[in-house]
């Protein structure tokens, strides 16, 4: 066969090229593929080890905007949010639900009330995400429309919403987060998981109830992409860890609260459980419609360090649920909105872990706006 040679440099400056390329694993392309965040920073340990996150629950910020009060409640939020972030110095923060009182506020600026909320993140460049609650999807705001805002107005909001056809009826925020040991490590130590609750009413009327409980189709997808971090990254068995955040508790914690210990739970008790303080009990035909997802959760999420919630501002203890053998916490009350009792006090809810091994507990305790700490527990495998 007869050969040129213009064709045999031709062939020569695609060898060179092909050579020139770097291949690419199908594993290196699975990590690449997996990143929900490819243009923003990774999430990482500190260089000694630690990570810690600081929890805002219920800040409940909007409410009367036509008297005095509700935009002074708004003004101390956020002092206590601006308190917190300068003595704590998180490395990520929380906002776990009730953001806004939906139906006690303007219809026309309620998703400005987003980038108040923001501000004091924005201001100490604090990586944050968000879950949303029952008064987040009300007659004049809804949870697809406080993402978005959200999305717009904060670079280092790592809040997301689930493909469309996860998360149910007004049920967008399920997401999960990587937490590295480096940032050039190709798989995480640590995952963040955030679950839609949902609950409240309709947009616009204010009078059709939106279910209170986690969709059931997000339990298929707790499987399905726990599949992918397996198949990216490997198992999770002594790799990486997890911890989850939901508004609204679990059904299964309900029952919970009269066997509490105050010396192994401590913490604030004052919040009695009851129709509409756990998911899928404000109507009792709906009681148990969560247990999809809590399966789910249980069985697919491995290292599982706890669940923890808000919703119930009377509430800040901690116990395992014996019946998937999980650790269960409220947050703290942090917003001047919403109901409350002049004993409760204002704060958060702090997590450290100390280690990025998932076989080492983390420290978690209640932190006041004046600095006052209590309730503070291990919680890892002697936690009970």
């Amino acid at each position: 066969m007869r050969v040129t040679i213009a064709a045999l440099l031709s062939l020569a400056i695609v060898a060179s090229k092909a050579a020139s390329v770097p291949i690419v694993h199908a594993r290196q392309q699975a990590v690449i593929d997996i990143d929900p965040y490819p243009t923003k920073p990774r999430i990482t340990f500190k260089t000694d080890g630690t990570f810690k996150i600081t929890v805002f629950s219920d800040l409940h910020y909007g409410e009367n905007p036509w008297d005095d009060w509700g935009p002074v409640q708004d003004i101390n939020s956020a002092r206590l949010m601006r308190t917190v972030l300068a003595s704590e110095k998180p490395d990520f923060v929380v906002l776990n639900g009730d953001l806004i009182t939906g139906e006690n506020t303007f219809r026309e600026n309620s998703t400005s009330l987003i980038d108040e909320i923001v501000a004091p993140l924005n201001d100490a460049k604090i990586p944050f995400s968000s879950t949303h609650g029952n008064h987040d999807n009300q007659a004049n705001i809804t949870h697809i429309e406080e993402i978005l805002r959200e999305q717009r107005v904060a670079p280092l909001s790592y809040t997301r919403a689930a493909p469309p056809s996860i998360g149910g009826e007004d049920g967008p925020g399920n997401y999960w987060i990587p937490v590295y040991k480096h940032a050039h490590d190709s798989a995480p130590a640590l995952v963040l998981w955030f679950f839609d609750s949902r609950g409240g009413f309709k947009e616009g009327d204010g009078q059709t109830p939106v279910p209170d409980w986690v969709d059931a189709s997000v339990a298929g997808w707790i499987q399905r992409e726990t599949a992918k971090m397996d198949a990216a990254w490997g198992p999770a068995d002594d790799s990486r860890g997890a911890l989850a955040f939901v508004h609204i508790p679990p059904h299964v914690i309900q029952s919970l609260q009269p066997t509490l210990n105050s010396t192994k739970d401590p913490g604030l008790n004052a919040d009695l459980l009851g129709e509409g303080s756990t998911q899928a009990t404000s109507d009792p035909t709906d009681n148990g419609k969560d247990q999809p997802f809590w399966d789910a959760l249980n069985k697919h999420v491995k290292n599982l360090h706890a669940v923890i919630s808000g919703h119930d501002h009377g509430n800040e203890w901690c116990i395992r649920e014996p019946s998937k053998d999980v650790i269960f916490c409220f947050d703290k009350h942090a917003g001047y909105g919403g109901y409350s009792d002049s004993d409760w006090g204002h704060g958060v809810r702090n997590v450290v872990f100390s280690s990025p091994d998932p076989k080492v507990g983390l420290d978690t305790w209640i932190r006041l706006e004046d600095g006052e700490t209590r309730a503070r527990v291990k919680l890892d495998k002697n936690y009970e």
